[in-house]
Order: structure tokens, then sequence, then C-alpha cells
């Protein structure tokens, strides 16, 4: 068995690898939605939308429906109050 097969550390690589593999082979389950969420986060922040305070809070609604039952560390209140901490450094 190949430990690393799937190991894609760059947002390029899911972009041109992970998210066309499972565009062509869709997943048959409620993780199908979970994933779309996903590719639309990895295309805004393609775009950049992950630098600035306007795009996390388009992209924070989204990540946030993902997994909705696992736990969280930080709320989006949290992360966006970082973010707009560090901007104003």
């Amino acid at each position: 068995m190949v430990k690393d097969a799937f190991r894609y550390l760059s947002l390029n690589d899911l972009i041109e690898k992970v998210i066309p593999h499972f565009d062509q082979y869709p997943m048959l389950s409620a993780k199908q939605q979970d994933f779309e969420s996903f590719k639309e986060v990895c295309l805004l922040m393609k775009k950049g939308e992950h630098l600035t305070l306007k795009g996390m809070k388009k992209i924070l609604p989204i990540a946030f429906k993902m997994n909705e039952s696992g736990k969280r560390r930080y709320s989006q209140k949290d992360i966006l109050a970082f973010m707009n901490a560090k901007l104003k450094v």
C-alpha cells in the first residue's frame, strides 16, 4: 500500500488533482455536500479571498457548514477578530 498516495499539501495540488478527481467520481453520500463546500473554499482561496477580512467573511460560513457535528477550537467570531487585529498592525 502506498502511504502517501493521497497526500496533497498545496492549494494548487488540491485544485488541479483532488478536486477534478471528485468532480469526475462524486461521492454517493452526504460527504458530497462537504466536498462542494471544500471546493468552493479552495476556489475562493485561489483568488486570494482568504487574505482579506471581506474574503474571510465569505469563506468562514462555507467552511463552518462542513462537518457541522465536529468540534471547533475557534468560532467564526474569534477567527474574524484575530484577522481584524492582524490587519490593523
